[in-house]
C-alpha cells in the first residue's frame, strides 16, 4: 500500500474563455445545466468575471478526469465532478461513476489549482492516495 498522500495521478488542462462562451451562446442553459452543478452555477453567478470563473471550473473538471485516468469515458457525467468554492483553494467533490472509480483507485484527497488570465483558464489537479 502506498504511503499517505502518495500521488496517484496528475492532470492539467488549458481552455480559452472564448470557447466556453461560444458553447453557452450556442446551447444556453441546457449546456450550463449539463456541465455544471447548481452549486457551481450559483457560485459563479456572483462574479463579475463569470465566464472566466466558469471556464476555470471547466478546465478543472478536465484536469480531475485526467488525474483519475479516465477522461470522459465509462459513463462519467460532467456533473460527476464538482468544483467547490472554499475560503482557501477550490476543492473537488466526486459523484456517481467518478466517485466509484476514485474509490477503486484509493484516491482520498485532491489538490487543485485554477488560474485565468489573458483569455485563458488553466487548472491542475493532483490525486493522492489514502
Amino acid at each position: 500500500m502506498p504511503p499517505p498522500n502518495h500521488i496517484l495521478g496528475h492532470g492539467i488542462d488549458l481552455m480559452p474563455v472564448e470557447r466556453l462562451q461560444r458553447s453557452i451562446d450556442e446551447h444556453g442553459d441546457r449546456f450550463l445545466q449539463r456541465v455544471f452543478t447548481p452549486a457551481e452555477l450559483a457560485y459563479n453567478a456572483a462574479h463579475a468575471r463569470r465566464i472566466e470563473h466558469l471556464t476555470g471550473r471547466f478546465a478543472a473538471k478536465e484536469a480531475v478526469l485526467k488525474a483519475l485516468g479516465t477522461g470522459w469515458s465509462g459513463g462519467i457525467a460532467w456533473t460527476d465532478v464538482e468544483i467547490l468554492a472554499t475560503s482557501g483553494p477550490p476543492s473537488v467533490a466526486l459523484h456517481g461513476e467518478a466517485a466509484r472509480i476514485a474509490a477503486a483507485r484509493s484516491i482520498a484527497t485532491w489538490h487543485l489549482s485554477i488560474s485565468h488570465a489573458g483569455g485563458l483558464a488553466i487548472a491542475s489537479a493532483i490525486a493522492c492516495g489514502s
